[in-house]
């Protein structure tokens, strides 16, 4: 044997315990997960709650304002 086997061997192990069994910090993350997933499904469609406030089926650029024919009059004068 070498000395650096000897001195492990005569050494004292530290054990650390855990603050709780360890198939309890699998069950906290799904808990977890599983609240985080259900906080996420409840924002789903939200979108189409509103869809009253902005008329028929929105796209990207239908969202100018009403009366603000600034933008529209560049288009109409060329």
């Amino acid at each position: 044997m070498s000395f650096a086997t000897i001195l492990m061997a005569e050494s004292e192990h530290v054990v650390n315990e855990l603050p709780m069994p360890s198939i309890m910090f699998g069950v906290l993350a799904l808990v977890v997960f599983l609240f985080l997933g259900v906080i996420t499904f409840t924002y789903r469609d939200v979108a189409n709650r509103h869809s009253h406030k902005t008329g028929s089926a929105p796209t990207a650029h239908t969202y100018d304002t009403p009366g603000d024919d600034t933008h529209h009059e560049a288009h109409t004068s060329e």
